[in-house]
């Protein structure tokens, strides 16, 4: 009896122990976070990027496959490299920003791919859409933030985006390469 009494105390200390220990990153530092894309017109690249998104990420290192993202994304703040590409794109034809405003991303599953890397399935939603997504990211911890850097490849026409003289993928290409980073600290009452 007496040497099943040190190794109880040991786990409850341990049980105790570990949440302080733990880390769950999610803060998103929208500063430090881009969402960016690259289509290809005519077989040239064409790249841009959207300025405004908001993000709510929960990812314990520890347990990845516990961890859940919802990304929603201001349609309107395409930066498709000209005023005039701007303009086309957030009309009825492309987004349709004005009855479609924002896109949303929201995770089902992660699985650990090793080495850093994950795979993210969920479903994306745009113009009253939704249509399931892998996207794969890579994490690592730098100077106490949390870094995914990843990405997807979203075909536009299954979601509308392009319709009429664009829906010809021999003008635009239907698959589009979307790439994200995303810059996160801990949750407020988890860290290191």
């Amino acid at each position: 009896m007496k040497s099943f009494l040190p190794l109880l105390c040991g786990l409850i200390s341990l049980s105790f122990a570990s949440p302080a220990l733990a880390v769950e990153y999610g803060q998103v530092q929208a500063d430090k976070s881009s969402i960016s894309f690259i289509s290809k017109q005519m077989g040239v690249p064409v790249s841009g990027q959207f300025g405004r998104f908001s993000a709510r990420l929960a990812f314990d290192p520890a347990h990845p496959e516990k961890a859940t993202v919802r990304v929603e994304l201001d349609l309107a703040s395409i930066d498709a490299g000209s005023r005039e590409a701007n303009d086309e794109v957030v009309g009825k034809d492309w987004f349709h920003t004005r009855n479609f405003p924002s896109a949303v991303f929201e995770s089902r599953s992660v699985k650990t791919l090793g080495a850093g890397r994950h795979e993210v399935r969920g479903t994306l939603s745009i113009k009253g859409k939704s249509r399931d997504v892998v996207a794969t990211a890579n994490f690592r911890e730098e100077a106490k933030l949390g870094i995914f850097d990843g990405g997807f490849v979203l075909k536009r026409l299954d979601f509308g985006i392009g319709e009429g003289p664009w829906g010809d993928p021999g003008t635009v290409a239907d698959e589009v390469q979307v790439k994200f980073r995303l810059v996160t600290t801990a949750n407020a009452g988890k860290g290191k």
